[in-house]
């Protein structure tokens, strides 16, 4: 008999609590952490995505910095799989689009597109109920965008 066997799981902690802020910038940082990898490049390039929003306009370094620390412990408690599920159900309706193109564009900034990669736009164009033409459309932009 284990010491906590009978009790309430105490690290069950399957829903967290995410400003829409966080959980934008949950999105963007399992997105980008698709691949297993997170360079210090697409650190960079996410953080100046976020600090060109509104959404962040008013955020110091500091709070965007503590903000990645609170996701990438939720990320290590719980999974990558676990902080998306609560990011997309956190996030208002309004910031679906953004938050994909956003992830859109940070996939594609490299030119290259991983297996994972893709697979988690099409989670995210899926779950934030994007339609199929208006997701084409955004990469289609992206690509564009990112081509020069």
């Amino acid at each position: 008999m284990g010491l906590f066997s009978g009790l309430s799981n105490p690290r069950q902690e399957n829903r967290v609590s995410l400003s829409p802020a966080e959980a934008f910038a949950a999105v963007l940082l399992a997105t980008v952490a698709a691949d297993g990898y997170l360079a210090d490049e697409e650190i960079q390039v996410m953080s100046a995505s976020l600090s060109r929003m509104e959404l962040f306009r008013s955020y110091p370094n500091d709070v965007i910095r503590r903000i990645f620390d609170k996701l990438c412990g939720i990320t290590k408690r719980q999974g990558s799989d676990n902080l998306i599920k609560n990011a997309i159900g956190s996030l208002p309706n309004h910031l679906h689009d953004t938050v994909f193109a956003v992830a859109a564009d940070l996939v594609l900034a490299d030119g290259e597109v991983t297996e994972e990669e893709e697979n988690i736009l099409n989670y995210l164009y899926t779950n934030l109920d994007i339609p199929d033409d208006k997701a084409r459309n955004i990469v289609d932009v992206m690509i564009i965008k990112n081509k020069g």
